[in-house]
């Protein structure tokens, strides 16, 4: 099997384990993040491919999709899951900027050397900063649905 293949298996697994973490009392939260991001990321992976920013030349479904199943459908939503389920509900401005960049450098790192390494990724008129600026704005995103969708529920944003 080819590296590309083991590494997306690595993330599925990665990413399910990920799911394991989450507390049985915030499972409302979790799901609720977990599908709006999988309808957002879907939608931008899709605008992102078809303007030929960048390509995937290996992924799941090639026939089906251009855009990686794997990345927009599952593994960043699950991160996205951890990200609103764990995030510093009551903590300074501050704070809650750095988790904001700690989630984004954590994910646009690997993104980088998957790029560079491997054919799962291929920039074109792409480069890492529009990864990391295009994660925080999707973070955001997530997070203010997730406010909003629980607005007046304090004990499942705590």
């Amino acid at each position: 099997m080819k590296l590309e293949w083991w590494i997306l298996l690595g993330v599925w697994l990665l990413s399910s384990g990920l799911l394991f973490l989450i507390p049985k009392q915030k499972l409302r939260l979790a799901v609720t993040s977990f599908v709006f991001m999988q309808a957002v990321t879907w939608m931008f992976g899709l605008i992102v491919v078809e303007y030929g920013l960048l390509t995937y030349p290996v992924r799941l479904f090639a026939k089906a999709n251009r855009a990686s199943f794997t990345y927009e459908f599952f593994a960043y939503p699950a991160v996205a899951v951890i990200f609103n389920v764990f995030y510093p509900h009551f903590s300074r401005k501050v704070v809650k900027f750095f988790y904001y960049g700690a989630y984004c450098t954590a994910l646009t790192i690997p993104e980088v050397l998957i790029e560079k390494y491997t054919d799962l990724l291929e920039y074109h008129h792409w480069t890492w900063f529009w990864t990391w600026i295009t994660l925080f704005l999707t973070f955001m995103i997530s997070r203010g649905f997730c406010v909003w969708f629980f607005r007046g529920i304090v004990k499942e944003m705590d």
